[in-house]
């Protein structure tokens, strides 16, 4: 079976020490087929917080894919941001901004969508687009996945800017065959189709180490892409003694009008949808 595990958010800079290791030990015990971090794996991309952000990675015993945050941008050195915005990234994390991974199951794109001209808000350009798509190639039955740090779709009362081209970016990736969308960005988790293009399955993952949570745990997601074709979406969340915990798994099948909700669990499962 394909598993993904979803980090977000991890923010090292202004973390719980006491999560890192329960966070760690957890992942191995899920022998993830492969590892995701959408992004902000710093809060204010220093160079110390890059070297414990790529201690945690190198931690990691599974395959890791990640993509950089607005985070992972400097915010006050005017200089560094404008011309050399990714490099202490490269250094520490990684220095493919848009990397791929590949399985027999599964095809993973890693889209860029940080505007160091516009710390907050994301983009997304005709270019990223056109990459994605050109990586998801002809359809031969394996999981399409998109991973970015910016959401493309959030609630309209949100007082966050939104992600600039995200609405042509669905309608691309949705024509692509792209079946899945993991982003970070808002500290909350969600697994809801997007409203715009319900075949493509919106995942959001909440942060998973970082003290600014936002009202809710610290969280990370398990999806399972079972022999059937259907997915599960599971929620890991962060306890008092007991490192994560898993919450109830949601399963989605994908059907002629798109990716729907398996069982009658959707109205009290924690992952309700917030748009």
């Amino acid at each position: 079976m394909t598993r993904l595990i979803h980090l977000s958010d991890l923010h090292f800079g202004r973390t719980d020490p006491a999560l890192a290791g329960p966070l760690l030990r957890t992942i191995s015990r899920q022998e993830p087929t492969l590892v995701v971090i959408s992004g902000d794996f710093t809060q204010r991309a220093r160079p110390g917080q890059f070297e414990k952000a790529k201690a945690f990675v190198e931690a990691i015993e599974a395959p890791v894919l990640s993509v950089p945050g607005n985070h992972d941008t400097p915010l006050y050195n005017l200089f560094m941001r404008w011309l050399m915005p990714y490099a202490r990234y490269k250094r520490a994390i990684s220095r493919d901004l848009e990397p791929t991974f590949e399985t027999p199951d599964l095809r993973v794109v890693g889209i860029n969508t940080v505007n160091p001209f516009a710390w907050q808000s994301g983009k997304l350009s005709a270019r990223h687009i056109t990459r994605a798509m050109e990586h998801f190639g002809e359809d031969d039955g394996r999981l399409r996945v998109a991973v970015l740090h910016h959401p493309l779709q959030q609630p309209p009362t949100l007082d966050k800017p939104k992600t600039r081209g995200a609405k042509a970016a669905l309608t691309a990736l949705s024509a692509a065959g792209a079946d899945l969308v993991l982003s970070g960005h808002l500290h909350n988790a969600q697994a809801v189709p997007f409203t715009q293009v319900p075949g493509v399955l919106f995942v959001q993952a909440g942060t998973a180490l970082s003290t600014r949570t936002r009202g809710t745990p610290n969280t990370f997601n398990q999806i399972d892409l079972k022999p059937d074709g259907a997915l599960s979406v599971t929620v890991w969340s962060a306890t008092e003694g007991d490192g994560f915990l898993p919450g109830p798994p949601l399963s989605y099948e994908k059907g002629g009008t798109g990716w729907v909700l398996k069982g009658q669990e959707f109205a009290s499962a924690p992952l309700r949808a917030r748009l």
